[in-house]
């Protein structure tokens, strides 16, 4: 399964073309060149994407299907994702500029997903209550319909797995809308859903601009759940459109997790967990930890071995051996990193490490920026409060733990969070009060399948990769009988 050189659109099992006929160019970001086209959808396209998912959901041959069979299709995936593991690993680098380990591992997770939810499909079951005598109530799980997906650029493949792996689970349809960036390995993963033997129509993938097709698609009387991973803005822009048709919504959003040091942490531990929670995936993820506070009696010498390994993170080829950052994603997107640096310095920041574009050699082409961290920085400054989405940390000290949970709450967002401590009470007693979805502790690692991920305030709502997504993709029936043996005369008459 190699990358194609055109995607056109898949609807019902099938490529087909674009209405209008247009196209754009898939660019690799670390060497600028077109890799693909990819048909770019028009509102009478995303009309026939959702037809196609109401028909394959109406039919009954996905929701109706037994979980135990559902369960099997949704291994064979992972199975066959396995098989090609190499293909999606090449396709996601090229497409994304990612560097080879990090597809690795998130490619790896996206395997797991489908493992994972097959195993949670078969516990899908409603419950019996007790009610009066004569009466007689048992709920039943029902799949909510068709869904939108709308997925990021930054984790292509494994946000797709974590959107519709469980919807397949249970047992909806799924329109899926990959960013205009990052759209092949979308294509690939339909295709095996296919293979392994998911009906016609039950997963579509439609490409084009999210400016024009994702606004259609939040308010199309055909979609019943939009789920939506990206920033904050969107998500506002899509939860009052869903809302004209009461859709279900589920929104992963933005973030500016703080990374509390504390005086008693191991020191190299944190350091090493605090270049990983801000440089992984060269800081393009929404839980990077880039407010970084660390207790002012150690500040000195954590930041000494902080700068001094910052400067040891490898940027480059992402298909080279050791390379630790690829490329960012687009031209458009390096000059809003590199514009919030230059507002950084202007408001009164020093820059630390990094703060440029790197030059000359493999860097004359493609995307890129140094690590970078930001000292002298308040807590009120715009770096320290807006997201920035790239490798751009900003440092700041802290005397007291009333003071650093105050900062680190002082935010519009509440996704991650981490704390470096050995004491077992701090670390517990801080996570209880951080107002986040995820609290990392002597941890710089966010998730597996399993684990509940999302996040508080305007990072929000609705929960991925644990069993309680699968109630996000399912109706709860009440059904209430009678089977006393005295006939019911309510009126009397």
């Amino acid at each position: 399964m190699k990358v194609k050189s055109h995607y056109p659109l898949f609807i019902n099992g099938e490529y087909v073309d674009s209405k209008n006929g247009e196209r754009f160019d898939v660019v690799n970001p670390a060497t600028e060149e077109v890799i693909a086209t990819a048909a770019k959808a028009a509102k009478e396209d995303v009309d026939k994407a959702v037809q196609a998912a109401r028909t394959a959901f109406e039919s009954g041959k996905w929701p109706k299907m037994t979980a135990a069979k559902r369960a099997r299709i949704l291994n064979k995936i992972a199975s066959i994702m396995r098989e090609r593991f190499d293909d999606l690993v090449n396709a996601e680098v090229l497409n994304s500029g990612k560097t080879v380990d990090a597809a690795k591992g998130q490619i790896n997770q996206a395997i797991e997903d489908f493992e994972f939810y097959a195993a949670a499909a078969i516990t899908l079951q409603g419950d019996v209550n007790q009610v009066p005598n004569g009466f007689f109530n048992y709920t039943v799980k029902e799949p909510v319909g068709v869904c939108g997906q709308i997925i990021p650029w930054n984790y292509p493949l494994m946000m797709a797995a974590w959107k519709v792996a469980p919807a397949l689970a249970a047992g909806c349809t799924v329109v899926l809308k990959p960013a205009s960036y990052t759209p092949i390995t979308a294509y690939m993963l339909a295709e095996i859903c296919l293979e392994a033997g998911v009906p016609n129509g039950v997963v579509n993938v439609i490409t084009g601009s999210g400016s024009e097709i994702g606004p259609y698609m939040t308010q199309h009387p055909g979609i019943d759940k939009v789920a939506f991973t990206g920033e904050t803005e969107t998500g506002k822009d899509i939860m009052k459109r869903a809302s004209d048709t009461l859709k279900r919504v589920t929104l992963e959003l933005g973030g500016k997790s703080p990374n509390i040091v504390f005086d008693d942490c191991d020191l190299e531990e944190a350091v090493n967990g605090s270049l990983f929670g801000i440089f992984y995936n060269t800081g393009q993820s929404c839980e990077a930890r880039s407010r970084l506070f660390v207790h002012e009696s150690i500040y000195d010498e954590f930041m000494e071995m902080f700068l001094e390994k910052a400067s040891r993170v490898r940027v480059g080829d992402p298909f080279a051996k050791g390379v630790h950052m690829g490329a960012v994603i687009s031209k458009s997107h390096q000059d809003v990193i590199d514009g919030y640096v230059k507002l950084a310095v202007e408001e009164g920041g020093e820059i630390l490490y990094g703060g440029k574009v790197p030059e000359g050699g493999e860097f004359r082409k493609g995307y890129w920026y140094m690590p970078t961290i930001i000292g002298n920085v308040t807590n009120d400054m715009r770096v320290a409060q807006e997201e920035i989405f790239g490798p751009v940390v900003v440092v700041m000290k802290f005397s007291e733990e009333e003071e650093v949970i105050r900062q680190a709450n002082d935010t519009i967002f509440g996704l991650g969070s981490c704390i470096w401590t050995k004491d077992h009470g701090r670390a517990h007693r801080v996570s209880s009060r951080i107002r986040a979805g995820i609290v990392m502790v002597n941890c710089p690692i966010s998730a597996f399948p399993g684990t509940p991920f999302g996040g508080y305030k305007q990072s929000g709502f609705g929960r991925e990769l644990a069993l309680e997504t699968l109630n996000l993709y399912m109706e709860t029936k009440s059904v209430v009988s009678y089977v006393g043996g005295k006939p019911l005369n309510m009126f009397g008459i």
